[in-house]
């Protein structure tokens, strides 16, 4: 896991319930070392097989889902990679299993620069915990946007957020 510099103003206590959605990928195994990648904010950067063929990096972090609590629904945003009105975002998972069939993790960055989230409580926290679970990680959703792909982790790229009070 993969956490941005400290310019988080959201409360680790609000954090904290996100940890046993993220707890399970760790069975998944850990790796040391190796390039990450961010994909998913560049139109010209190429599919996502194109990048694993490449043969370069041995992580990459999906971005982003740049929109999740304080009720709002989570956003997926993969800057024109995919049409997400008509679930086009369901056909990245099988470069996504090919990704992970040859060694490179895949997993899904929440927040970013540009993005639009907000924890209001411990509860909302937990809802976004099990939002990211059912829909990206273990768990089942009849809504998983990257279809039947189970992804690797969560990176948290909190680079904005509203401190609580």
């Amino acid at each position: 896991i993969r956490i941005a510099p400290q310019r988080a103003s959201i409360s680790s206590s609000l954090l904290r319930p996100l940890v046993p959605a993220i707890a399970a990928a760790q069975f998944l195994g850990s790796e040391a070392g190796g390039i990450f990648i961010y994909w998913g904010q560049n139109g010209g950067e190429g599919t996502l097989a194109e990048t694993r063929a490449t043969g370069n990096c041995k992580f990459v972090n999906i971005a982003f889902l740049s929109a999740f609590g304080n009720g709002q629904p989570p956003v997926l945003n993969l800057a024109g990679h995919c049409d997400p009105t008509n679930g086009g975002y369901a056909n990245l998972s099988s470069d996504i299993k090919s990704c992970q069939s040859r060694g490179v993790k895949v997993i899904l960055s929440i927040g970013g620069g540009a993005g639009s989230y907000y924890l209001s409580s411990t509860q909302d926290a937990k809802n976004v915990a099990t939002y990211l679970w059912n829909n990206f990680l273990g768990g089942k959703s009849s809504s998983r946007p990257l279809n039947d792909a189970v992804l690797d982790g969560i990176d948290f790229d909190i680079e904005g957020g509203t401190p609580l009070h």
